[in-house]
């Protein structure tokens, strides 16, 4: 099947993947969106007041981003857990310290999915890889074809270019948050995402 010109368009590419990241993100996760900032009460940029409003406005959001990651929604929940209960351990209900709550769970989510990607490397290096569990019944209908194709080019770039890509393309940072989120210098952010970009269109128009 050849790509789409919303997977790989002349002009504008970023958006046409950031669309389908999030449809592809939607489909995993099984929900429906979550409500813009300002619906929810919290602008972007702005301090949410203590833990439980950010898990309750910004929970879906960041599984969603797990899973592009992870690639399982089971495992990306496991992970956005275990990102919260680490920042209520250490900056409590209120988040007494943080100036940023959301982008230092967002931090500490990402890190989280690569602990996972590095574990999972570890394991494959001593056993041979498991196959993976079948996709659940209802996985063929919320997502499309192109959609699948769309995780499939994910999985086949660098693990760095992916999380550039993701964080980019579909959670809307910029340069300098993504630099900030990954510890990365703003130039090589900017390198990634190209080389990123270019491989996954390759990626797509070799699909078949």
């Amino acid at each position: 099947m050849s790509a789409t010109p919303l997977l790989v368009p002349a002009v504008r590419p970023a958006r046409g993947i950031r669309r389908l990241l999030r449809r592809v993100a939607d489909g995993r996760a099984g929900a429906a969106p979550p409500p813009a900032p300002s619906v929810l009460g919290v602008g972007v940029g702005a301090r949410t007041e203590d833990i439980d409003s950010l898990y309750h406005h910004r929970r879906l959001e960041l599984v969603r981003l797990a899973v592009l990651l992870v690639d399982d929604v089971p495992t990306a929940e496991d992970v956005v857990q275990d990102a919260f209960t680490a920042v209520y351990r250490r900056h409590g209900p209120r988040l007494a310290g943080l100036d940023d709550p959301e982008a230092y769970v967002r931090r500490c989510v990402v890190n989280a999915a690569r602990s996972v990607l590095r574990r999972r490397r570890t394991v494959r290096s001593y056993v041979p890889p498991r196959t993976p569990p079948a996709p659940p019944p209802e996985e063929e209908v919320l997502l499309r074809e192109e959609h699948r194709e769309v995780l499939v080019a994910l999985r086949r770039l660098t693990v760095r270019q992916r999380q550039v890509i993701v964080l980019r393309y579909w959670s809307n940072l910029s340069e300098e948050e993504i630099a900030d989120t990954l510890g990365l210098s703003r130039g090589t952010v900017k390198s990634t995402a190209s080389r990123g970009l270019a491989a996954l269109a390759r990626r797509l128009e070799e699909a078949p």
